[in-house]
């Protein structure tokens, strides 16, 4: 699809980017930049101890915590990347009458967040083939757990950038920062039928990205498998396809609405 094509004949959406984990409001500027351009309204969020936040991510103690900058929004349209996936979610759970669609690239897509053992083995990113990747943080003392946690500055772009252009992954290093391990707390929603059915109203698309080291395939995949989207498309990027890929990723979103 042409990134240029049919705009005039779209209606305008108002569009809320979510950043995942380590990442902030800045990793979207291409995308937005797009977005702007086409008329559509679009609208950032930095997350909780996101470099555009003014709070430590060590100093956030639950999930509620950290996706508050996204649900204090409470707006109709949303696409969110990676763990922001999670935020998504929750936000569906509670403002569900109030979102339109939501499209997913390459995140977290969990109807209950981390309730089940399959949940942690589809949703947290598995990098033990690289080694020691991690970088945590103890602001509590080390008898305690972890309080936020980074990937080294040199398993980056192998992991996250591989196909973007250097300029970016360099920006990406500079910007990034440790993310709140309450992430790994995101559990909500209910399983009973009616919170089932006020979820599943809403519109969901799935963005697969092909060459992803960092939620890889097979995990979208099965995430895709368990809690089925209205739409699935592909994009043959690695993990961050607002880099790699954005007039293409542009045109899938325009796609999608």
């Amino acid at each position: 699809m042409d990134a240029g094509s049919d705009i005039s004949e779209r209606s305008p959406e108002h569009l809320v980017l979510v950043h995942g984990a380590g990442h902030g409001a800045w990793c979207w500027f291409r995308l937005l930049c797009l977005l702007q351009n086409s008329g559509h309204r679009v609208s950032t969020v930095d997350l909780a101890g996101a470099a555009g936040s003014l709070v430590d991510p060590n100093d956030v103690r639950s999930f509620d915590d950290y996706n508050a900058p996204l649900l204090n929004l409470r707006l109709p349209c949303r696409t969110a990347r990676s763990a922001g996936g999670l935020g998504m979610t929750q936000a569906m759970h509670l403002f569900g009458d109030r979102i339109k669609q939501a499209i997913f690239i390459a995140a977290a897509m969990l109807q209950f967040g981390f309730q089940t053992e399959q949940d942690i083995k589809d949703g947290v990113p598995d990098l033990s083939e690289h080694g020691d990747v991690y970088d945590l943080t103890f602001s509590l003392g080390a008898d305690h757990p972890p309080t936020s946690v980074a990937i080294r500055k040199e398993f980056q772009r192998i992991i996250l950038y591989q196909q973007s252009p250097q300029e970016d992954s360099a920006l990406a290093s500079i910007l990034l920062r440790p993310w709140p391990t309450a992430l790994t707390t995101a559990r909500f929603g209910s399983a009973d039928e009616g919170a089932r059915s006020a979820i599943d109203r809403v519109r969901r698309v799935y963005i697969k990205t092909a060459n992803d080291r960092m939620v890889k395939p097979e995990q979208q995949e099965a995430m895709i498998r368990r809690w089925p989207p209205s739409e699935v498309m592909t994009i043959d990027t690695d993990h961050s396809p607002f880099f790699s890929a954005p007039e293409y990723l542009f045109a899938l979103i325009l796609k999608s609405l």
